[in-house]
């Protein structure tokens, strides 16, 4: 684990399972069903248990760049909050904007309940294509851009599953000291 101090919380860089971390919110690159799929995804759905599906059932979706909260169940979290990451078409239909909201809308839930911590995976980067390294920029923007407020969050998690994506995630991170 890195440690980078933002303004007024923490922002930290972890390799490895985001469904071990122990925050008040873990954030799910879901796809649009909410109903559970392939990679982190199903990883979440695994380890919270059936519960988790049966509350995502009633949420009836989800639309690209937005995000639902649910309770966390069996997880280490408290909280999973389901964010719709866009499919990657080489950047011409809005992908940036739309998963730049899946990262402000995780926040601004957090922040509406008062939680102080989230983690967050690499939304988008895997079965969606979003190019790893542009998918971190605008992850480290959207988050960056969005501290500094009165909120109670204190503590904010890139949770990286890959070496890759933990690289690109610590030269970003870094440029900020």
């Amino acid at each position: 684990m890195t440690s980078f101090p933002y303004q007024n919380v923490t922002l930290e860089l972890v390799q490895g399972d985001i469904t071990k971390l122990d925050v008040d919110a873990i954030v799910n690159a879901a796809n649009s069903s909410l109903l559970g799929g392939g990679g982190v995804d199903g990883a979440i759905h695994r380890a919270a248990g059936p519960e988790l599906l049966q509350e995502c059932r009633l949420l009836q979706g989800c639309k690209t760049g937005d995000a639902k909260m649910t309770k966390g169940y069996r997880l280490p979290a408290r909280h999973v909050i389901h964010a719709v990451g866009p499919v990657w078409h080489g950047g011409q239909q809005n992908e940036p904007a739309l998963l730049a909201s899946c990262y402000q809308r995780s926040l601004t839930l957090v922040t509406e309940a008062s939680l102080t911590s989230i983690a967050f995976p690499n939304i988008s980067t895997g079965i969606y294509g979003y190019p790893k390294d542009k998918a971190c920029q605008t992850a480290v923007a959207a988050v960056t851009g969005f501290v500094g407020g009165d909120s109670a969050l204190k503590r904010i998690v890139f949770a990286c599953f890959d070496s890759e994506n933990f690289a690109l995630y610590e030269r970003a991170l870094s440029l900020l000291r």
